[in-house]
């Protein structure tokens, strides 16, 4: 079971915090989840400590089972990225000997044409069904 424990750093973003006080309205910010349901920024503006799962992927974690405690909207709200704490991310799962031979074994079969029986360094369209060499194109 993984530790619950509130944020590490305040989820409050001084510079949007002033556009409101000025009176300007700052779409998609929400820092306490009252008009979302979950803390709410907007694109570019999500504190420093939480991640996307690309975000993430990219230092080798994945969320690992823990729900999202904010979330980035953008596009006038049809976009949407989930965040993640870091701390409670777990590391990447690496794939197995087996599995690696088996996606290599696929990827192959994408390259083999089924008419000429050759292996191109392409993937075979598959609005054609065959290489552009035998399709004459």
């Amino acid at each position: 079971m993984q530790p619950t424990s509130i944020l590490p750093s305040p989820r409050r973003v001084p510079t949007l915090d002033g556009a409101r006080s000025r009176g300007i309205y700052v779409q998609f910010y929400d820092p306490d989840g009252r008009r979302y349901g979950i803390p709410t920024y907007p694109y570019h503006w999500a504190p420093k400590h939480l991640y996307t799962t690309r975000q993430l992927r990219a230092r080798g974690l994945r969320p690992g089972g823990q729900q999202p405690i904010a979330q980035i909207l953008w596009r006038r709200g049809l976009r949407v990225a989930y965040l993640y704490r870091a701390d409670l991310a777990l590391p990447r799962r690496q794939a197995t000997p087996a599995q690696c031979a088996a996606i290599a074994k696929a990827l192959r079969a994408r390259r083999t044409c089924p008419t000429c029986g050759t292996e191109r360094s392409y993937y075979i369209p598959r609005s054609l069904g065959e290489c552009l060499d035998c399709t004459g194109r």
